[in-house]
């Protein structure tokens, strides 16, 4: 990922995503810091930081991450994801974290991940429901955005005892793209 900063910001400009308000989409001013945040977190073992790209061009589109990662208590949180403007609303989304699920339930056996988003992010919080994830609550005042807006926060999650039907759902809606 270290070697991925020129690719997101090109990712990120397909809609400019630096300009959202509800999330952290890095621009050219922002990605060294972006990247570096995310590696920092890596050598600590919190962090499983991806990008998303395409098999056979290898273009980056976007990325995404296991954080919040609790070895001790069999949890993490897939979050920081985001896709360029034309892969949203595809395969992609669904494809990432099929992976990223089944890596974390079937291969780091977790009892749980959850998802959170901002509470104004309609339609992140609408794909995460298509994912098969519970909605748990809305958080008050969860983080404070660069703009200085306090966040509220929306947590949602899946537990283990939920992944095999959430999985199936998820190949379920894979097997309708070609």
């Amino acid at each position: 990922m270290a070697s991925d900063g020129a690719a997101l910001v090109q990712a990120a400009a397909d809609g400019e995503l630096w300009n959202l308000p509800f999330t952290v989409v890095p621009s050219a001013e922002t990605v060294d810091a972006y990247i570096r945040t995310a590696l920092e977190g890596q050598a600590a073992g919190t962090v499983m930081p991806f990008v998303i790209e395409l098999l056979q061009s290898r273009q980056v589109i976007g990325t995404t991450r296991f954080w919040k990662i609790d070895r001790k208590n069999r949890k993490l949180e897939i979050g920081h994801t985001w896709l360029s403007a034309s892969w949203q609303r595809t395969c992609v989304n669904t494809d990432a974290k099929l992976l990223m699920l089944r890596h974390a339930f079937e291969g780091l056996d977790c009892v749980r991940v959850q998802f959170t988003t901002d509470e104004i992010n309609i339609n992140s919080r609408k794909a995460i429901l298509r994912l098969g994830a519970k909605q748990e609550g809305i958080v008050r005042n969860e983080r404070i955005m660069p703009d200085g807006r306090k966040r509220n926060s929306v947590r949602f999650s899946i537990i283990d005892e939920e992944w095999p039907e959430v999985k199936l759902l998820l190949l379920e809606k894979l097997s309708r793209y070609p």
